[in-house]
């Protein structure tokens, strides 16, 4: 502030602008020269789902992954009033009061409840399985679908959100188990799969198949193949499916079958106990798949 002056000492490169009081003060006598200054600054949102810190001029930013969708209001829990000035403790005790029933009337109906609960655990398998924010959104979009339904009521929350979660993965081609979604979300995969049916059929959507060329990426990449075996097994998936040898496999012990058929061409030296837990079967499937693709391509004398 060049242009402002302390009225005490008449010094005009010693002011002190502090955004928290909103005060402007002189640095060598303490006056304060100008009070209530405009806060000009972006605000930074508080909210634990968009993470501390994070800049934004109107709040976090709406997202169906919450059970508000990011809409509501809430208290603030810093201890400052308008001025920036420590409040004292008998308003804090209110405070925390209204925060608390802030917090209790958010939550005034079982669908608030249930919401909230369902997308804690959807937050926690993102981070469990690596899941990119626009399947969390899609996949909360299609909760919030059969929430509307009463799909809900009689099943377990933690199972219908793993259907969910497995259904926008096929929808949007990424490469995730039931297996694998399963395990993180710790249901059965038997009730996994029965209310993965319930929901296709209930909002009748259309899955596309799985792609099998995915399954084979994830296994090479896992394992560390030379790209030069990846392509020859992705040649060699191409030809399975022309002549529908995999109809009725599970697609990655397929993929895992056709890329132990490669690396024994190649040279490569592999396990099989190694191959199979890597894609999520049993030895006993690499085998047979092994097997089957041998036997119906001629590919041994």
């Amino acid at each position: 502030m060049k242009n402002l002056l302390c009225s005490a000492c008449n010094v005009g490169d010693k002011m002190i602008t502090d955004i928290e009081s909103g005060e402007i003060v002189c640095g060598s006598c303490g006056m304060v020269a100008q009070g209530q200054i405009q806060d000009t600054r972006r605000e930074l949102t508080d909210n634990p789902a968009s993470g501390l810190g994070n800049v934004s001029g109107v709040g976090p930013q709406s997202s169906l992954a919450m059970h508000d969708m990011n809409l509501s209001t809430m208290i603030g829990r810093s201890n400052r009033d308008s001025y920036g000035q420590m409040i004292n403790s008998s308003n804090q005790a209110k405070m925390s009061r209204l925060r608390t029933w802030d917090m209790r009337t958010q939550f005034t109906d079982s669908s608030s409840r249930n919401l909230r609960t369902a997308f804690t655990l959807l937050n926690n398998l993102k981070d469990k399985l690596a899941i990119p924010d626009s399947v969390i959104e899609r996949t909360a979009y299609t909760y919030r679908k059969i929430e509307q339904k009463g799909l809900v009521r009689g099943r377990t929350i933690a199972s219908l959100l793993a259907a969910c979660l497995y259904l926008t993965c096929r929808e949007l081609g990424v490469p995730r188990t039931i297996d694998e979604i399963q395990e993180a979300s710790n249901v059965k995969k038997k009730q996994v799969s029965r209310d993965y049916r319930e929901i296709v059929l209930s909002l009748e959507r259309i899955v596309p198949p799985v792609n099998y060329f995915q399954c084979l990426e994830k296994i090479s990449n896992k394992l560390q193949f030379d790209g030069k075996i990846t392509r020859s097994a992705m040649t060699l998936m191409q030809k399975i499916l022309d002549l529908g040898i995999s109809a009725g496999k599970d697609p990655m012990g397929l993929a895992a079958a056709v890329l132990y058929i490669i690396s024994q061409f190649e040279g490569e030296t592999i396990k099989q106990a190694d191959i199979a837990k890597v894609a999520g079967v049993t030895e006993v499937t690499l085998r047979n798949r092994t097997k089957d693709v041998k036997n119906k391509l001629s590919l041994i004398p």
